[in-house]
């Protein structure tokens, strides 16, 4: 089974425009989440998905630098742009990761993966529970043919610029699995990058964390998050933007 993350990534988000180029300690947004990402072992590819836009010709750049392969369609029929992407660089199972996580955890991802690899008999699809998990820990994944599915009959919006909305609003259909944290009461935290006020938070959390521990977790976060309750609250008011 080969498993590929495909990071859906552009520079044209309508809260925070640039928002994944956006440099804290002298690197992009988008260069911390795909360090991140390289330290998942249960990958086999990781590819980023942007738009054929020229806007989005300095996503492309930044990856080439980085050496981490790029697929360009579509900007707002996205899971257009993850099947075309899955199916380019021979997916059986696609992982999905928005490009506004820089501070995704491996291990949650990896825990994720494993197990849609350990029971992919079972289930269609799997992701952690961001209701029990910070945003910014989202990690989704499914088979190519469940993503195909997807793309052949949801024709609703939502299905189009969400990816795997079709999938996961249809328990009666697929068979859904969800990592949670446990007891952690960590939904309440917004790691995500997607207004003014969570850059200056996930700016405040790198540049104190990742010059002392590049490999950083998210209880190392969430531990810096209590002992300063004052960070929490920078971006505290942002409402998640849902389908």
């Amino acid at each position: 089974m080969k498993v590929v993350c495909i990071v859906q990534a552009r520079s044209t988000s309508t809260r925070l425009p640039g928002k994944i180029l956006r440099e804290v300690l002298g690197r992009p947004l988008l260069r911390y989440e795909l360090e991140r990402l390289g330290r998942v072992p249960s990958l086999d590819a990781i590819v980023v998905a942007t738009t054929a836009n020229d806007t989005d010709n300095p996503v492309a750049e930044l990856c080439g630098k980085l050496g981490v392969p790029v697929y360009r369609g579509s900007e707002f029929d996205v899971l257009s742009r993850y099947r075309e992407a899955a199916e380019y660089f021979g997916a059986d199972a696609v992982v999905r990761v928005s490009g506004d996580c820089p501070l995704i955890d491996p291990q949650i991802s990896d825990a994720v993966i494993r197990h849609y690899i350990e029971h992919f008999e079972e289930v269609d699809y799997c992701a952690a529970d961001t209701s029990t998990y910070p945003r910014g820990m989202d990690t989704e994944i499914c088979s190519l043919e469940t993503l195909r599915e997807a793309d052949r009959e949801g024709a609703a919006p939502p299905d189009r610029e969400h990816v795997t909305y079709y999938i996961w609003n249809r328990p009666e259909r697929y068979k859904l699995w969800m990592k949670t944290s446990g007891n952690k009461d960590w939904g309440k935290y917004r790691l995500t990058v997607d207004t003014p006020e969570d850059f200056a938070l996930i700016k405040e959390i790198l540049e104190r964390l990742y010059p002392v521990n590049p490999n950083f977790s998210l209880r190392d976060v969430i531990a810096l998050l209590e002992e300063n309750p004052g960070l929490p609250r920078i971006n505290a008011m942002i409402v998640q933007k849902n389908p």
